[in-house]
């Protein structure tokens, strides 16, 4: 049979697209680092950090703060800003490579001579457990690349990764708040980490860990086929635990962006565009298809006229979804999860989608995420594309590139994680 090219619906596009740019927007350092900022010391300022907002955010601080700076801060390729006095270093992420490796060394070379006069502010955002790179004593750089790899196909929580990453590294795990002694450290922290978490953001390089090298090797032995001989030497060996949590040495850790923050932003402008806002959480984890299935279910209650909202809403919800590569397509977890709910919904009436990494990446691709209509599925079948295929495969970013729908922003030199927004106009035969 012969199927006519389906149209799409841009003014919904348009909403979602600037629910997401609201998110970003509340998460951007410029607007909300420097109400955070420390007083100034009698000695020195050295400002060190890593991240994918860590260039911007040493721009914040340069923009007002009084007196001399020095110091160097790491991002991924891309994500740089020029600094009039901070050194912006690029590197590989999500696994490490030779310039991180590198870039680390020198910034652990600004920490040296401290005094009890200086002052140390450590400039932290997501990525950074990728871009502080500095294996502890015995593991070398392919040990580490080889186990970053293949916990990031194992479909392993973010914070099961860190908590590898920490008890492998000589900087992370409140190690560079130990290499810093006795200057005083003010950690400022963009999360994109569920409960804000100030031992998973960049792995906790400035505060003391909870986790322990057991389940360190424990997450590996599950999720990595083959662990390198040094790795697990290293981690039999008492010396690899990582600084312990003192109630009488708390750190200065302050949180300037949060998921709930931006998602709040999203909420406030939905409501004036005449939307009510449903927030499912800032935190949502597990696999991208079986949340995108949640997601779906709540909708057809909506849709039936049983959910806890009516139409016109939208559905909010951010976190940090997994993939476990099984396919050999593109893609990263948003647009996974978004391929994943248009087949549950099956093309269900009045009902679009967006779904975009706030940092501007998602996964290792040059999109953020991508949007969808009801017709999404047509339009595939127009194309002789399979939805459900594509899936299988992990190619969501290739099917949304046929079918039209891929977000790209560019590096937003922020991240607050996931940004998951469904907007319902209507009820069926309202």
């Amino acid at each position: 049979m012969t199927r006519e090219q389906p149209q799409t619906s841009t003014d919904a596009s348009e909403v979602l697209r600037r629910l997401y740019d609201a998110a970003v927007e509340a998460a951007l350092p410029k607007q909300v680092l420097v109400p955070h900022l420390p007083e100034a010391p009698r000695g020195r300022t050295l400002v060190v950090g890593a991240g994918k907002a860590a260039a911007a955010m040493a721009q914040a601080v340069e923009a007002v703060w009084r007196g001399p700076l020095s110091g160097l801060v790491i991002v991924p390729h891309g994500h740089g800003a020029a600094c009039r006095d901070i050194e912006v270093v690029e590197a590989a992420h999500p696994v490490v490579d030779e310039a991180g490796l590198a870039a680390t060394a020198r910034l652990l070379g600004h920490l040296e001579g401290l005094t009890a006069k200086d002052l140390v502010m450590c400039l932290l955002s997501g990525g950074a457990s990728a871009l502080l790179a500095a294996p502890a004593p015995g593991v070398t750089l392919e040990d580490k690349q080889a186990v970053t790899r293949a916990l990031l196909r194992s479909g392993a929580t973010i914070a099961e990764i860190n908590c590898v990453r920490k008890h492998l590294s000589a900087i992370k795990g409140g190690r560079l708040a130990r290499l810093a002694a006795p200057a005083r450290v003010v950690t400022l922290a963009v999360s994109d980490v569920p409960d804000d978490d100030p031992s998973t953001i960049g792995s906790g390089p400035t505060v003391p860990d909870p986790t322990t090298r057991q389940a360190a090797l424990t997450i590996l032995e599950r999720d990595v086929a083959d662990i390198p001989q040094a790795i697990r030497a290293h981690l039999l060996n008492p010396t690899s635990e990582t600084p312990k949590p003192d109630p009488d040495h708390l750190p200065d850790f302050r949180i300037v962006a949060t998921p709930a923050a931006a998602l709040a932003a999203a909420a406030d402008l939905a409501r004036d565009l005449g939307y009510t806002p449903l927030i499912l959480g800032s935190d949502l984890e597990g696999e991208a298809s079986a949340v995108a299935g949640d997601h779906a279910a709540l909708v057809r209650q909506i849709l039936a006229g049983d959910g806890p909202v009516f139409p016109p809403c939208v559905i909010l919800s951010g976190g940090e979804t997994t993939v476990t590569v099984r396919g050999t397509g593109r893609g990263g977890r948003n647009g996974e999860f978004l391929l994943a709910l248009a087949i549950a919904l099956d093309g269900a009436p009045g009902v679009h989608a967006l779904a975009a990494d706030t940092d501007g990446i998602d996964g290792s691709e040059d999109n953020a995420g991508a949007v969808m209509g009801p017709d999404v599925l047509d339009r595939a079948l127009y194309q002789g594309l399979s939805a459900t295929d594509r899936l299988a495969d992990n190619d969501a970013h290739g099917f949304f590139a046929e079918v039209g729908g891929l977000i790209v922003t560019g590096p937003t030199r922020t991240n607050v994680n996931d940004f998951r927004a469904i907007l319902i106009d209507r009820v069926p035969g309202v």
